[in-house]
């Protein structure tokens, strides 16, 4: 680049921001997914990363999260005045990214309790055991429960709360609601509004935009790996062709 990227700059803020990605492109294999994405989030914000399927909204938590796969061919990543871009991703998750993926992988052979542990075992250590269990009681009513016998809301829990177990100051989730039932939707997002009062900083990918977007302060809508649409999330619940045109609801 000409000139160099302020992390601090915001088109849509004078304030600080506290995660910024500028100007990514990302490839799997030779196929372009992301096309030049740029967002700005500040610290404690919700942030609703949404697009139809295959708009490379996946691909872009993956390239935040330093996945390796797709990879970053071009761009910056600054959290917190940290370069993610320069960093492997265990360097990005002790650097405070927390990645809860659409799968969750949850560890077969461990209880509840073992998964906490195992996810606290190499510093930096972030909320014990005892909180994870406060947020979600239902976890430690199974704490000795083989952790993949759980049901699918008990399994997300569970994946946040992992994440939550190192000292991260950002968290990336993946399709938190799917095949959730509402009521279990309602759940975790009461419990995503929790972590954002700590002051934790979220970005959701989710197919259940409208879910998203009451949970989210603002939205960033991707169509084909570019970005069609950043700014708040009310305006996209408000605006019926915006939503029809982008995300088919």
């Amino acid at each position: 680049m000409n000139q160099p990227f302020d992390p601090n700059a915001n088109h849509a803020s004078t304030a600080p921001a506290f995660l910024s990605v500028h100007d990514i492109h990302a490839y799997y294999g030779e196929s372009y997914i992301v096309q030049g994405v740029s967002f700005n989030i500040h610290e404690g914000e919700i942030l609703a990363l949404l697009g139809r399927n295959g708009a490379g909204k996946t691909s872009t938590l993956r390239t935040i999260a330093r996945m390796g796969d797709p990879e970053l061919t071009k761009g910056e990543i600054w959290l917190d005045h940290q370069p993610l871009h320069e960093m492997a991703s265990h360097e990005a998750s002790q650097a405070g990214l927390g990645l809860v993926p659409e799968d969750r992988r949850i560890i077969p052979g461990l209880t509840v309790e073992e998964n906490l542990q195992l996810a606290q075992i190499a510093p930096p250590k972030g909320w014990g055991i005892d909180r994870i269990f406060d947020l979600f009681p239902r976890l430690g009513e199974r704490r000795k429960q083989d952790g993949v016998t759980l049901s699918g809301g008990e399994q997300q829990m569970l994946a946040i709360g992992r994440a939550l177990c190192r000292d991260i100051k950002v968290l990336l989730l993946d399709e938190p609601y799917e095949g959730l039932a509402p009521v279990i939707v309602q759940e975790i997002a009461k419990t995503l509004n929790h972590i954002r009062e700590q002051g934790i900083t979220t970005v959701i990918v989710e197919q259940n935009a409208v879910a998203a977007l009451k949970l989210a302060d603002r939205a960033v809508i991707l169509d084909t790996g570019t970005v069609v649409y950043d700014g708040s999330a009310k305006e996209v619940l408000d605006d019926q062709k915006l939503r029809e045109k982008y995300l088919a609801i």
